[in-house]
């Protein structure tokens, strides 16, 4: 069903710089992808909360989106086992640190003969490798966005049609794609899980930012976070909305059955 709803999927017209999705691939592995044309916006939200200040105008590249986060099914064939909770192949897998999605976006760029981004024992990154990634904070952004020239905020009736959040969720997990899909034709990026970002979190971050692909600050604490879960209320989900966490820490107590990922790739 959702590679049906994959193919209607017609980007919409949008203002500004925007442009929509042109078109889907498959990776080898079989993951549905979006090719999203990339351009400029406005990052952050002046009436948000400090961390989203300022905003500013930021320009990514061209690059390609998992349409959904990534499955159970998809994390066991690479990584061999499954730290989730809630169990089912089409939910997202959850309980996974900023490392382990990591490893996993390297296993499938070896899966796809591409280049890996991570070189996880030195603790560096490529970003100009084609390899599989996790997505900027600025990417993530833009996507969600999905076309926006505004922030995005929501109310509780808005957010239960394209997400799975505290009002909706059951406490817990559902099947990615069940929610409707923003003008790119992306699928959950707001509750469900909360998505791992490539980038060290600074809450001033936004005050020196690039204008040009923004890859956040060179060394911290924390990994950004991003669009909010199935435990969120409606107030703490939004586009601009920024979370962080330790990227190593283990402890479920600390709400890892909230946090997944989605992976992005250069586009070629």
């Amino acid at each position: 069903m959702l590679d049906k709803m994959l193919a209607c999927v017609i980007a919409l017209g949008m203002t500004m710089a925007w442009a929509g999705a042109a078109e889907t691939v498959a990776t080898k592995g079989g993951v549905q992808m979006v090719k999203l044309s990339g351009g400029t916006f406005a990052m952050g939200d002046d009436k948000g909360r400090a961390d989203a200040k300022p905003a500013h105008q930021v320009t990514v590249k061209p690059f390609l989106m998992d349409a959904t986060e990534v499955t159970q099914e998809e994390y066991i064939r690479l990584m061999e086992y499954n730290p989730s909770k809630f169990r089912g192949e089409n939910l997202p897998v959850e309980r996974v640190r900023w490392t382990d999605a990591a490893k996993y976006c390297n296993k499938r760029s070896a899966e796809d003969g591409l280049p890996p981004v991570y070189n996880l024992e030195a603790g560096t990154c490529n970003l100009s490798a084609n390899g599989y990634r996790l997505p900027t904070e600025a990417e993530w952004e833009y996507a969600a966005r999905g076309g926006s020239a505004e922030p995005q905020t929501f109310t509780d009736a808005a957010l239960a049609a394209i997400g799975w959040f505290r009002n909706n969720s059951g406490d817990s997990t559902h099947k990615v794609g069940a929610r409707e899909a923003n003008s790119f034709g992306l699928f959950d990026l707001f509750g469900n899980v909360a998505e791992w970002c490539n980038d060290w979190y600074d809450a001033t971050y936004y005050a020196d930012s690039p204008a040009a692909d923004p890859a956040g600050p060179a060394e911290g604490k924390k990994r950004v976070i991003r669009g909010g879960s199935w435990a969120d209320r409606a107030k703490k989900i939004g586009s601009s909305v920024r979370g962080s966490d330790n990227p190593v820490t283990a402890d479920i107590c600390q709400g890892y059955d909230t946090y997944g990922f989605r992976c992005v790739r250069n586009a070629e």
